[in-house]
């Protein structure tokens, strides 16, 4: 059986794949085999009810809420998947292949035509992931699902390729990122791009506060 480093016992507990891959609570199943890049609706529905951890399943009772972002959702606070344990987001944005090889591409190949993700989809790698602690959230029901508004960070954590990532690597996926959200704020007029713009700026600051630049890395 693959080898994971520093694997939370809650994780250790999930069912694996065919590789060794231990696999998500939130993975839907299809004759008895997970397609990673299938969300279960029905566990979706848990999570917001029952406070379950997005990952392993298990019941959250730290008293921080961890999400796993990209950072672009940094900007605009938005995330489509609801929170973790701060272990199981950390070993996800560590050991998820999509997460932790910027090159990798998603793949699409024979989906499932009910697979969707809520809100308004970016379809790209950003090359880095952020570990986003906040002592609170607010589930948003949007018309084809559910997206979550995270409050304030606590801790912020970056990572790229199973490492700690660096300022620059999270500067430049924002500056890759940042066009996709510009053109939806142009549809809704020059007030958006105004709150884009200052919400890019918090975000900036708030990256300059918790990620160390690659000199000092």
């Amino acid at each position: 059986m693959r080898k994971f480093p520093n694997m939370p016992d809650q994780i250790k507990a999930l069912p694996r794949d065919k590789r060794g891959f231990p696999v998500p609570a939130f993975v839907e199943w299809f004759d008895g085999e997970p397609d990673f890049r299938v969300i279960s609706p029905k566990f979706m529905v848990k999570c917001i009810t029952k406070h379950v951890c997005w990952i392993c399943g298990q019941p959250i009772t730290e008293k921080t809420f961890s999400f796993v972002l990209g950072p672009m959702c940094a900007v605009n606070r938005i995330n489509s998947e609801p929170p973790s344990h701060n272990a199981c987001a950390v070993f996800a944005g560590i050991n998820c292949p999509f997460l932790a090889h910027p090159k990798l591409k998603r793949n699409e190949k024979d989906l499932p035509e009910n697979r969707h993700v809520a809100g308004i989809h970016i379809d790209r790698n950003p090359g880095c992931c952020l570990i986003w602690q906040t002592v609170n959230y607010t589930p948003q029901v949007v018309g084809n699902g559910v997206l979550f508004q995270v409050g304030d960070p606590v801790r912020i954590d970056a990572y790229a390729e199973g490492r700690r990532a660096t300022r620059e690597e999270v500067a430049e996926s924002v500056r890759t990122g940042l066009p996709f959200l510009e053109q939806a704020a142009e549809q809704d007029g020059p007030m958006a791009l105004m709150d884009l713009d200052r919400m890019a700026q918090q975000a900036d600051m708030l990256f300059d506060r918790w990620v160390k630049p690659a000199r000092a890395a």
